[in-house]
C-alpha cells in the first residue's frame, strides 16, 4: 500500500513539470519603449521561470510597412529608419544565432532570449544607436554574421516575412507590443499579457504547473518538488 502511495505522489510531481509548451507570439519593434518595457520586465523573467512551458515566437516588425521597388524591398518603420535597421538585426539574430544543445545555458533558445533582452535593454530610443555588437560580445555570439545579414538581401527578406506574418494576425496591427497565444488575437488576453504576462501565461496552461499555483516565487516550489522526488526515490529504494 505504501509503495502505491509513493508512486502516486511521484507521478503527481513529475506530471506537474511535464507540461506541453504553449505557442506565444510576440509582435514588437526594436526601438519601441513599450516593447522594451514588456520584454525586459514581463517576457524575459517569465520565460526564465517557465522555460519548459513556452514555445516563444518573436516577430520584430510591429507597425512597420514595406513595398517592393524592382528587386529591392523598402521599409518604413514606426520609429524611423534606425528602427528598420534594428528590426533587421533582430530578424537576422533570430535566424542566425547558433547554440549548443549539450550546454543548457547556451542553447539557441537561451542565447536568442538573452540577446534580444539585451538589445531592448540597451537600445537608445532617442539617438537610435543600436547595441548589436555590444550585446553579441556579452554573450559570445557571432556579430559579424548578424551584421552581414542585416545589411544584405537576406535581412530584407527575413524582415519582409515577419511583416507578412504580422499582417496575418492583424492588418494593421492595433498596438505594439502585441501578444498572441497560439497565434490568435484576443483583446482581453492582450490587455492582461502586456500588464502581467505571467498571469496570462498561467491562464493558457492546462493543467497549470506548480509554479502558477504557488505564485511568483515558483522557483522555490520547483526546488521543493525536486527534493520531494529525491525523498520518494530513497523511500522506494529502501522498500524494494
Amino acid at each position: 500500500m505504501l509503495v502505491k502511495i509513493v508512486l502516486l505522489v511521484t507521478l503527481a510531481v513529475v506530471s506537474s513539470h511535464a507540461q506541453s509548451k504553449v505557442p506565444v507570439y510576440v509582435y514588437y519593434e526594436s526601438l519601441c519603449p513599450d516593447s522594451a518595457k514588456f520584454i525586459n520586465e514581463q517576457l524575459y523573467p517569465t520565460v526564465k521561470q517557465f522555460p519548459n512551458n513556452i514555445d516563444l515566437k518573436l516577430i520584430p516588425f510591429g507597425k512597420s510597412s514595406y513595398r517592393t521597388q524592382g528587386s529591392e524591398t523598402l521599409f518604413e518603420c514606426h520609429h524611423g529608419p534606425n528602427e528598420c535597421y534594428g528590426n533587421k538585426v533582430h530578424a537576422c539574430a533570430l535566424a542566425n544565432i547558433e547554440g549548443n544543445s549539450y550546454q543548457p545555458n547556451r542553447t539557441k533558445e537561451v542565447l536568442t532570449l538573452e540577446y534580444v533582452n539585451c538589445l531592448m535593454e540597451r537600445a537608445q530610443f532617442k539617438s537610435g544607436e543600436f547595441p548589436g555588437k555590444a550585446c553579441a560580445d556579452q554573450f559570445e555570439i557571432n556579430w559579424e554574421t548578424i551584421e552581414q545579414c542585416s545589411n544584405s538581401t537576406q535581412g530584407s527578406n527575413l524582415l519582409r516575412n515577419y511583416g507578412d506574418e504580422t499582417l496575418k494576425l492583424q492588418n494593421p496591427l492595433a498596438s505594439v507590443p502585441t501578444v498572441a497565444f497560439r497565434q490568435t488575437y484576443d483583446s482581453d488576453v492582450q490587455k492582461l499579457a502586456v500588464d502581467n504576462f505571467r498571469a496570462a501565461l498561467c491562464k493558457n496552461l492546462s493543467p497549470a504547473p506548480m509554479e502558477c499555483r504557488v505564485g511568483p516565487g515558483g522557483g522555490a516550489a520547483a526546488i521543493a518538488s525536486v527534493g520531494l522526488l529525491t525523498v520518494v526515490s530513497l523511500a522506494l529504494t529502501r522498500l524494494i
